[in-house]
């Protein structure tokens, strides 16, 4: 929950530097767990009113996510010494996905890359 926390809170639309394999899947995880929560309320309330209460938290929350998984979208993607803009290959049918996913379970680039320092310096990873 801390890495999540830290993409929402200290980099929410940091697009700058890099994040390392354990910050963006860790955030994936937490936010599909709140998306898929949210998607559960809504279809257990389908019949009654609190299933617009629940829609509306869904469209809220995936509006307040958006900036900050982009964001760290282009941070692991300049770990592995891409461009942010690399992320509009997954656009490509069937194979940008693929590619997409590859490329964000790569290990980072060791050291210091164009993108700045090395997020694994400090550990003994």
């Amino acid at each position: 929950m801390e890495w999540f926390l830290k993409v929402v809170k200290e980099n929410y639309a940091n697009f700058n530097g890099r994040a390392r394999r354990k910050e963006y899947w860790m955030f994936t995880l937490f936010s599909s767990i709140i998306s898929i929560v949210l998607f559960v309320l809504m279809s257990i309330f389908s019949d009654s009113m609190l299933v617009i209460i629940f829609s509306i938290l869904s469209i809220l929350y995936s509006l307040v996510i958006l900036i900050p998984s982009l964001a760290v979208i282009a941070r692991r993607l300049h770990d592995t010494n891409h461009s942010g803009w690399f992320y509009f290959i997954a656009l490509i049918l069937l194979v940008g996905p693929i590619i997409m996913l590859i490329t964000l379970c790569k290990e980072g680039t060791r050291g210091d890359n164009q993108y700045g320092a090395d997020p694994k310096a400090g550990d003994l990873i």
